[in-house]
């Protein structure tokens, strides 16, 4: 809710695409910068506690928000400088959230929860767009005063989170700060199928431009930009749902393969559609293929990571998936500012299938994985 805010807002002050792309920078350096001593600092302190902490600050967020709009000092400035802040807080957030779900199951039930965790998440992202877009149709002070409510309960709900906490003793050394980074290169499955993730979403998310089409191309308003927001959600939980129900057990390495394809695909038909509807069954099917993507990677990282380590490998996951969202927002905005946002998209979807293509070549051991857990670990 106050992601889709922040963006319509910015569009509302500068009506500019290269600005849209610019809130995604300014997320993903400052997220890029703070990622590996974050796993650190994961891997010392109490998961929960420091997840707490970042949702409280984003709470804060909405509420300077509310401060700028009431008291008359909002700006594109203002709105880049939340975006840096904002970078700054994910970057701890991500790696304490994904290596504190493993603490909490058993590990053989680890694919279901990671499957039903992605479905809960979804189905927040497609109630928070949707209502944020309503809700903005009276005003954005609504919607920032909503979501730095629910942010408040979240922090708040967050802290009675508790697991058997074992704080890694090692020194905040270089080489222990690169430790993740190590970790991951040496696993090819793991990095194939982590970087796979990054440049499917920097090529093939359209997300930095929907409001571009709800207001210039499909013509439905703030509304339909809460819909549009929402459709990959709608996806993806359906997804979760047959995951949660169906575990992938066979074969993970040629569906996953697919999965980015059809990713790629799909976002070529969005970016072709002048319907709305057509426009949202497009993202939803994006949203489903990406899940599969989602839960195969992280669930793969998370059986494959000693506990000890899991906040630092989970900090190398954040950069991958901040170079797909935030980097890509901003790849999204300049092409589009450039060559206009049909050609960005379509580019887009285009380039993630040869991307799935090159893939199959590179990390063969990545396209073989029968199983999600290898043979004898």
């Amino acid at each position: 809710m106050l992601m889709v805010a922040v963006a319509w807002h910015m569009y509302d002050l500068t009506s500019s695409a290269w600005d849209l792309g610019l809130v995604g920078l300014f997320q993903f350096v400052p997220a890029l910068l703070f990622a590996l001593p974050a796993g650190h600092v994961v891997d010392r302190f109490h998961r929960g506690r420091i997840f707490a902490l970042c949702v409280f600050v984003q709470a804060m967020v909405a509420v300077l928000l509310v401060c700028s709009l009431e008291w008359h000092f909002a700006s594109r400035g203002l709105i880049l400088a939340i975006s840096v802040l904002l970078g700054m807080t994910r970057a701890f957030q991500m790696p304490a959230q994904q290596a504190l779900t493993p603490t909490l199951v058993p590990q053989h039930l680890l694919p279901r929860a990671v499957a039903l965790s992605s479905g809960s998440v979804q189905l927040a992202i497609i109630a928070g767009p949707a209502l944020g877009g309503i809700i903005y149709a009276q005003g954005p002070v609504s919607v920032y005063l909503t979501a730095g409510a629910m942010l408040l309960l979240a922090a708040l709900l967050s802290l009675f989170v508790h697991y058997p906490h074992r704080a890694s003793t090692q020194a905040a050394t270089l080489r222990h700060l690169l430790a993740g980074l190590v970790f991951v290169w040496r696993h090819k499955v793991l990095l194939g199928a982590t970087s796979l993730d990054m440049f499917a979403v920097l090529l093939g998310g359209a997300t930095a431009l929907l409001p571009i089409y709800a207001r210039d191309i499909l013509h439905v308003g703030p509304e339909g930009l809460g819909v549009l927001r929402a459709a990959p959600a709608v996806g993806a939980l359906l997804m979760s749902l047959a995951l949660t129900r169906w575990p992938l057990e066979r074969r993970v390495g040629p569906k996953l393969l697919m999965a980015v394809a059809v990713f790629g695909l799909a976002t070529v038909a969005f970016g072709l559609s002048q319907s709305f509807w057509l426009s949202v069954m497009a993202l939803a099917v994006t949203g489903a293929a990406d899940n599969i993507s989602v839960v195969v990677r992280l669930t793969v990282m998370q059986l494959e990571t000693p506990d000890e380590m899991r906040g630092r490998v989970a900090a190398v996951n954040s950069i991958f998936i901040g170079a797909s969202n935030q980097l890509g927002e901003f790849e999204s905005g300049s092409v589009a500012a450039l060559w206009g946002p049909e050609f960005s998209v379509i580019s887009g979807g285009v380039g993630t299938v040869m991307v799935a293509a090159l893939w199959l070549r590179l990390f063969p051991g990545l396209a073989r994985r029968d199983h999600l857990r290898a043979a004898g670990s």
